[in-house]
């Protein structure tokens, strides 16, 4: 009972720092405290008003004087749920997350085992990281450690457990309102797969009639070869087959319908087995340097499998510039890469840069891509297991990490981490030049037996602090990020009401406001390293009521309508 005590007080501190922000009159612009127990309600005379202690800033849960969480309402439980796809994913590269057996290798036991830190099942009780949606990279067979390069669509690799370990894990995450998306690799297979193995044999013996002749794309030797495209020989015969991500990574031919359908079963198999969807990799290489005929095949593909299950969730990978991203979303969800990485604009705006620019930018896409599908989602990261870690250009000892998942989890769509972006973990290809390095093992610091990923030399160090000690320390960037996407679920309109910017024009501090079922929140951040006093009458015709939430590195004061944020800090406001 103690320990359930201590993690529940803990617990309690970090639902009241959701309002470590200064409500009416005077705040202290410097050495703000990390937490505050002052969470303002609905102010009847324009100030706010002080909650219990014992209240944890969503107002749903009360500690009871053994320690444990009451509810107060259960109504307020059905605003906190999530029953749609605008969630909070966690990508996890499975092989360097958690060991479960011995072997230094991740799998999805492992994941079984870590539920409790990923979401608890306990809504809004402080003590999981609460993400909504976890997205494994491919757990297919394969000779690779990134699995990449598929041998056997249906069976999981005994590297990472059994068919029946991932049914468990799906169903423990559907328990906890969890859901999960595959990584599925269907541009390409590896050489091992039977599909491949059919194909060679068909060619070496001349057996134009075996229904594998044709499954990959090819030229015959004395033919002119395809430009731009990258070919191997088939060994023992006259065969170039395609292969631009690697040689042991044949392309599949899109223009044959036995191909087309055997992938539509393997991703049927997976739906019927329980899964929520599916993330596509180099979705825009269906046919090479075709985005038209790619983006058709999308459009037949999710047709088919939204008759099999009509909520499903799907994301692309079109690593491109928004006018080839554009393309994709009559279909289905992409990305987005124009935010993403060092040179992207959430980096850029984390660093001091006009949140203006930011909104601007999300307001036009989000007109854009929902013209072309009124379904389709922002889908924002940072980071992802292709690129650079992201406290490499957002140091966390500067605010920057902080500021940068600010921008992006409060944010309409649905936002994606990588694994350990919340522990502020490093990892670069450096001079190896090895995406191993982005890969690096989760520092749980709890005797997990997990190792890095074979190729990787990354010797910097990895984290100010493993995951065990970030757990109990309110202060934390673990507690950070804790703490802001509790925030953005007790604020249903910032990830699905309709955007519009509140447009400044001498300032850099800027942000939006959100309608959704009546209700409308304003989001503002200050990116910057100064603090900054605006009239919100100026930029809106709204009520600003009340703070609702605030995170960052110092606090906000809301007098009437004039808003002072202090540096690198966020703010929800309550409109009418």
């Amino acid at each position: 009972m103690k320990k359930r005590l201590l993690a529940l007080l803990l617990a309690l501190m970090l639902l009241l720092s959701l309002f470590g922000c200064g409500g009416g009159g005077n705040s202290a612009a410097t050495n703000p405290p990390a937490t505050q127990t002052e969470a303002p309600a609905a102010p009847t005379d324009g100030e706010p008003t002080q909650a219990p202690a014992n209240l944890d800033a969503s107002g749903k849960y009360t500690l009871s004087e053994d320690g444990e969480a009451i509810l107060n309402d259960p109504g307020l439980s059905d605003a906190q749920a999530t029953e749609d796809n605008y969630r909070v994913f966690y990508e996890i590269f499975v092989g360097s997350f958690s060991d479960s057996d011995g072997d230094g290798i991740g799998d999805l036991r492992g994941i079984i085992n870590r539920m409790d830190y990923l979401n608890d099942g306990q809504d809004g009780d402080g003590l999981s990281l609460g993400i909504e949606g976890i997205w494994l990279s491919p757990i297919f067979l394969s000779g690779s450690y990134h699995k990449y390069d598929c041998n056997d669509y249906y069976q999981v690799d005994p590297k990472f457990g059994t068919e029946a370990d991932l049914k468990e894990l799906v169903d423990l995450c559907h328990e906890r309102n969890v859901k999960v998306i595959l990584d599925l690799v269907i541009n390409h297979t590896g050489t091992k797969n039977p599909w491949f193995t059919e194909f060679a044999e068909a060619h070496r013996s001349g057996n134009t009639a075996s229904e594998y002749y044709d499954f990959y794309t090819y030229y015959t030797k004395g033919e002119e070869a395809p430009a731009g495209r990258t070919f191997y020989n088939l060994s023992g015969t006259d065969v170039m087959y395609e292969g631009n991500f690697s040689s042991e990574m044949p392309e599949l031919n899109y223009d044959n319908e036995a191909v087309r359908l055997s992938v539509l079963d393997v991703a049927k198999y997976y739906l019927d087995l329980g899964v929520d969807g599916f993330r596509f990799d180099a979705a825009k290489y269906i046919y090479y340097a075709d985005d038209a005929r790619s983006g058709e095949f999308w459009v037949w593909f999710m047709n088919e499998l939204r008759g099999v299950k009509p909520d499903i969730y799907t994301v692309a990978e079109v690593w491109d510039a928004d006018g080839i991203t554009d393309r994709y979303f009559p279909a289905l969800n992409c990305f987005n890469f124009t935010t993403s990485q060092s040179s992207g604009l959430i980096a850029t705006t984390a660093q001091a840069g006009d949140v203006n620019k930011f909104t601007a930018y999300v307001d036009s896409y989000l007109d854009r891509i929902t013209a072309l599908n009124p379904d389709a989602m922002y889908i924002p990261f940072i980071a992802n297991h292709d690129t650079d870690r992201a406290v490499g250009y957002l140091p966390e000892a500067t605010g920057r990490m902080k500021v940068a998942a600010n921008l992006y989890i409060l944010c309409p769509g649905s936002p994606f981490l990588y694994y350990g972006e919340e522990l502020g973990a490093a990892g670069s290809r450096g001079s190896s030049n090895t995406d191993a390095n982005r890969r690096l093992k989760m520092e749980w610091g709890d005797g997990d037996t997990i190792n890095d990923p074979e190729g990787a030399s990354y010797n910097a160090t990895r984290v100010s602090a493993p995951a065990v000690d970030q757990l109990a320390n309110g202060d934390s960037l673990l507690s950070y990020y804790k703490r802001l996407i509790m925030i953005r679920k007790a604020n249903p309109a910032i990830a699905r009401g309709d955007y519009t910017p509140l447009v400044f024009t001498d300032t850099k501090l800027g942000g939006f406001t959100a309608t959704y079922e009546g209700t409308t929140v304003a989001v503002l951040h200050n990116t910057t390293t100064k603090d900054i006093t605006v009239d919100l009458s100026t930029v809106s015709d709204l009520s600003f009521t009340g703070i609702n939430a605030c995170i960052g590195l110092g606090t906000a004061t809301l007098e009437g309508s004039t808003l002072t944020l202090t540096a690198q800090t966020s703010v929800v406001l309550s409109c009418s």
